[in-house]
């Protein structure tokens, strides 16, 4: 499966789309960047596409817009996951981004799995 490259701006500009709040990190993933709220992804970078896990109505809701779309590689794109169109302003992006992890912080948190 080939990962798509992103630049150093993608990644930057995706930071910068993630609200800083309780227990939300921004760490490498798969060589990209991944938004976890309570050690739970919400929003990922896969090549310049920001992608999103909203719930059912959210999902419907952003999949009716133009632009929006799978997320992740073609042939095996994440669940529960959709891409944000890329004709968003920054405040559009984040404010899908901020609903994702408010949808994600009703989850419960990760554990981490101890080391060995």
């Amino acid at each position: 499966m080939d990962m798509p490259k992103h630049s150093d701006e993608s990644k930057a500009r995706f930071r910068g789309l993630v609200s800083d709040a309780p227990g939300v990190e921004v760490k490498p993933m798969f060589g990209s960047l991944g938004a976890f709220v309570n050690g739970n992804m919400f929003a990922g970078l896969f090549g310049e596409d920001v992608g999103v896990k909203l719930d059912p109505a959210g999902l419907e809701e952003l999949g009716a817009l133009p632009g929006s779309g799978p997320f992740g590689p073609a042939g095996r794109p994440m669940g529960g996951y959709l891409s944000l169109p890329s004709d968003l302003d920054d405040a559009a992006l984040t404010a899908w981004v901020d609903r994702a992890r408010d949808h994600v912080a009703t989850l419960p948190p990760k554990v981490k799995k101890p080391k060995k």
